[in-house]
């Protein structure tokens, strides 16, 4: 089976641990095509999807919100959400999301790809989980409203709690652009100075929370999908 992943840094991959590589490992003798870009908002997404419909895939797993949330939760970081992600207000208002993906979901569907949705996991401050459960319940009902299966990586990542951190800024936006350039991959000393469970920055996963999130996600694929 062809499954391609649509969806932001989380399913790139490039920025720490890569779920995609791992459920590849999983799941020996599928064709796995990654269509991941960082920093991906919701229209981002929806405008991806032909180059998504031209892989002519079996199924895709579409993995949305992380961003939404942050440019919703953390104003200082609209003006690169307005800049480089085409969002005129820098954030879209979580109805407005919910449409775009109901949209996005709909076209896969008609498309007669097989759809499966994400809900990416949280941990950086109480403000961005909120934000972030928030939007993950705009993208259930969005996918429950066309019967599609949801898989939760919270429930298998989120702590039980996460403490107080400052506010995202555009700066942080621009120190992921800069490691990403130089290749920057000290993710297990980055996680213990932050006081992370798994990540490293509170939203991207260390490699071995990847492989972990990657091993539960090909199982409920094989499942879903009914793969051998």
């Amino acid at each position: 089976m062809k499954i391609s992943f649509l969806g932001a840094s989380l399913t790139e991959g490039v920025y720490g641990g890569s779920y995609v590589n791992a459920v590849a490992a999983h799941l020996p003798g599928h064709t796995i095509i990654n269509r991941g870009v960082g920093g991906s908002t919701a229209n981002k997404l929806l405008d991806r999807l032909p180059a998504v419909l031209n892989d002519l895939p079996d199924a895709c797993f579409v993995l949305p919100g992380s961003n939404d949330a942050l440019a919703y939760a953390f104003p200082a970081t609209r003006p690169y959400y307005k800049s480089q992600q085409g969002l005129p207000d820098g954030y879209l208002e979580p109805d407005a999301y919910a449409s775009l993906l109901r949209d996005l979901l709909t076209e896969l569907t008609l498309n007669r790809v097989l759809v499966l949705v994400g809900l990416p996991p949280m941990e950086y401050s109480p403000e961005a989980q909120a934000a972030m459960t928030l939007f993950n319940a705009k993208t259930a009902e969005a996918a429950e409203s066309l019967n599609l299966p949801v898989f939760d990586f919270g429930a298998h990542l989120n702590p039980a709690s996460v403490p107080p951190r400052p506010p995202l800024t555009l700066q942080t936006v621009f120190l992921i652009g800069d490691r990403v350039k130089a290749r920057w991959d000290d993710y297990d000393a980055e996680q213990a100075v932050g006081g992370y469970s798994y990540s490293f920055d509170g939203i991207h996963l260390v490699p071995s929370a990847a492989e972990r999130a990657g091993a539960a996600l090909a199982g409920w694929l094989r499942s879903e999908l009914s793969l051998g």
